[in-house]
């Protein structure tokens, strides 16, 4: 008797629960005037799926099957690559028919668009392998404790994030924001590295160790540049229009020109330029731009900002009288 008593407090009315969803879900699509048609967004397990596809046709040896043969490499390429971007074509309709319906456009071709994406986007894989390359070089050269470079292929996250980021960035660029925007937040999970995939970064970039890097979405990086664990390139400030509604769109993270490192828990904001070749030390607090060559310590901007505020309290004194 007691025992059923425990069956019977403990069960779950599934039926119940999944009623009170519908009328949920029904009351949501209803205040978005979405009723009978709601919105078929791409897929986050899609996307998953299309990265690991990707990332085997890009490294077949390192990140496909490990079974592949002179003979069988180009075959598993081709095979792995084509179904790729079948779901990847999938994904950016389901974009493009979104934001169709978002902004009341009738009759827009999307599988035409997502298919000339998807084209473009194909074309760019030689160059993103070789971009790549670059990266892997610069890892293996910048760490000593890097074995090889198939080392920081398989277990660096800061690779596998520069990975996600270099398709990322493609995507965004030819028109596919939404999808690249999730490719990056999977990596983001995946890694504990947040690249916004606007974001321009120039060959042999390297991000050692990596947890907790932020990258903006109009930051500049160029060659040859190295971040580590906890470094954010983010913005200052962010500007409203007349009716209180932030301005989006511009240009508001930092330059990083090239071979420029960046070290454990630097913050830098704003639209300001780190100057070739320079350094940024730890935990370094920088609003404004540096020269070329600079080497910049936490001391160092302490007491910048200990001068500029004399200098304005001396100031102060002055105006009073």
């Amino acid at each position: 008797m007691h025992e059923n008593n425990r069956k019977t407090t403990s069960h779950c009315d599934i039926d119940a629960i999944v009623s009170e969803l519908r009328l949920l879900r029904d009351k949501s699509l209803q205040r978005r005037q979405r009723e009978g048609r709601p919105p078929k967004l791409p897929s986050r397990k899609a996307l998953i799926d299309i990265l690991e596809g990707l990332s085997a046709a890009l490294f077949p040896n390192r990140l496909g099957s490990g079974e592949l043969t002179d003979d069988s490499i180009d075959y598993f390429v081709g095979h792995t690559l084509d179904a790729a971007l079948r779901s990847l074509c999938e994904q950016v309709r389901r974009e493009c028919r979104f934001k169709a319906e978002q902004n009341g456009i009738i009759g827009s071709d999307c599988n035409q668009q997502a298919a000339i994406i998807k084209r473009d986007f194909a074309a760019q894989l030689p160059a993103i392998r070789a971009l790549l390359d670059d990266d892997l070089a610069a890892a293996y050269e910048g760490d000593p404790a890097a074995t090889s470079p198939d080392e920081v292929l398989v277990c660096y996250p800061g690779m596998t994030a520069i990975i996600y980021h270099r398709i990322a960035h493609a995507l965004y660029s030819l028109g596919a924001p939404l999808v690249a925007r999730m490719i990056a937040e999977i990596s983001h999970s995946a890694t504990g590295i947040d690249i916004h995939p606007g974001a321009g970064i120039g060959p042999s970039f390297f991000i050692d160790h990596g947890t907790g890097v932020v990258i903006g979405e109009t930051a500049v990086i160029g060659r040859h540049v190295r971040l580590y664990q906890a470094v954010t390139l983010g913005a200052k400030r962010f500007p409203q229009d007349a009716d209180g509604a932030l301005i989006k769109g511009n240009e508001r993270h930092p330059i990083v020109e090239d071979d420029v490192v960046i070290y454990a828990g630097a913050t830098i904001l704003g639209r300001v330029t780190i100057g070739q070749g320079s350094t940024i030390g730890g935990n370094v607090w920088l609003t404004h731009s540096v020269p070329p060559g600079s080497i910049i310590t936490q001391s160092q901007v302490r007491s910048e900002a200990l001068s500029v505020g004399a200098a304005n309290q001396q100031e102060e004194v002055y105006s009073n009288h």
